[in-house]
């Protein structure tokens, strides 16, 4: 039978059930959410972006600030982090192993239409809710409606600038052949993905609209949402360790504050995952809608992108007016804060 713990049990016996859940889910967290869900899934949609549409493509130019840096951080990332014996083999319970494997169960369930969509994640989760009622405090899902709200609306006016005719995404052959990558086998050379539209065969503005909507939001706002918080998260161990030593409680039985103690990392893991949890917290980049390359001349784009922009800061207002009556606050997803790419 499993054991249910409850707050109502020994106080030192439901510390450490909260701390080894927190442990599956810091391991969940990193794997897929992190790495798989953001990292490596855009990768595959940059390296198909760039092979597929030419600069002078005006969703090449929506697009590609978006993708600053992404591989450049991947590749360092796999060198220095994933690599064996590494800094997840040395400070996580999971290890490269168990996160390669997590990462290939969960890359073959993430659907674009859901996982990628943020209204449709929510909902499958059963958390989608507009005036908080539904799991008060959920400060994430509040914020970052509202940034995929902007990035929908900046995205449906970009498009339907360019795509005025369902026969003129038909006839965009660089389009077609980006979308046939995207759920092309991964044996076959292309990104797997599944829930993308009309399985990549492009025929309506609406199906371009959802597509670049999600992969904009995931580059920016979901990378945003699960690394920069992660030194606040992870840098004492009981409140979100990345590894622990003995094995999950068994029964209710009364634990001791020397028995918490006794799971808890050594010194030099826990400032091998202090160290570089807040180098990952850092932001080295331009914030969303401030591109660091101009990539769009387009008077009739520009003013798109000025709108976008301007979106943006009413946003951050909000969220600082949100911010005056939270506690702790949750800065992670004002406009100011997030990046337009993956690239820590």
């Amino acid at each position: 039978d499993v054991q249910v713990f409850l707050p109502t049990d020994p106080p030192y016996t439901w510390m450490m059930a909260k701390m080894w859940y927190n442990l599956a889910d810091a391991s969940y967290h990193q794997s897929l959410t992190h790495l798989g869900y953001t990292h490596l899934i855009m990768e595959g949609v940059c390296v198909s972006f760039h092979r597929n549409l030419s600069q002078s493509h005006p969703l090449f130019k929506l697009l590609a600030p978006h993708f600053l840096y992404l591989i450049a951080i991947n590749t360092r990332g796999l060198e220095l982090l994933v690599a064996p014996n590494g800094w997840v083999d040395k400070t996580m319970n999971i290890g490269i192993k168990g996160m390669f494997n997590l990462i290939a169960r969960g890359l073959n369930r993430w659907r674009m239409d859901v996982h990628g969509t943020l209204p449709e994640d929510l909902k499958k989760r059963g958390v989608y809710c507009l005036n908080g009622k539904i799991l008060p405090g959920y400060f994430f899902r509040d914020d970052a409606l509202l940034l995929y709200d902007a990035i929908k609306n900046y995205v449906t006016k970009y498009i339907n600038l360019y795509y005025d005719s369902p026969e003129k995404i038909e006839k965009d052959w660089e389009i077609q052949n980006f979308g046939r990558e995207l759920t092309l086998s991964r044996e076959e050379g292309g990104c797997g993905l599944l829930g993308v539209p009309f399985d990549g065969k492009f025929d309506k503005p609406e199906q371009l609209i959802m597509v670049f909507t999600s992969i904009i939001y995931t580059c920016s706002v979901a990378h945003a949402s699960t690394n920069f918080p992660q030194y606040d998260e992870y840098a004492f161990p009981p409140n979100y360790p990345a590894s622990m030593n003995g094995v999950p409680p068994k029964d209710k039985s009364s634990l001791t504050e020397a028995d918490i103690l006794s799971t808890l990392p050594d010194k030099k893991t826990t400032l091998d995952v202090m160290t570089v949890t807040k180098i990952l917290s850092d932001r080295g980049t331009k914030s969303l809608g401030d591109f660091e390359v101009q990539y769009i001349f387009d008077p009739d784009a520009k003013r798109i992108v000025q709108e976008f922009r301007e979106e943006l800061r009413e946003i951050s207002k909000t969220i600082k007016r949100r911010n005056e009556h939270r506690n702790p606050k949750y800065e992670w997803l004002d406009p100011e804060v997030v990046p337009n790419s993956i690239s820590i």
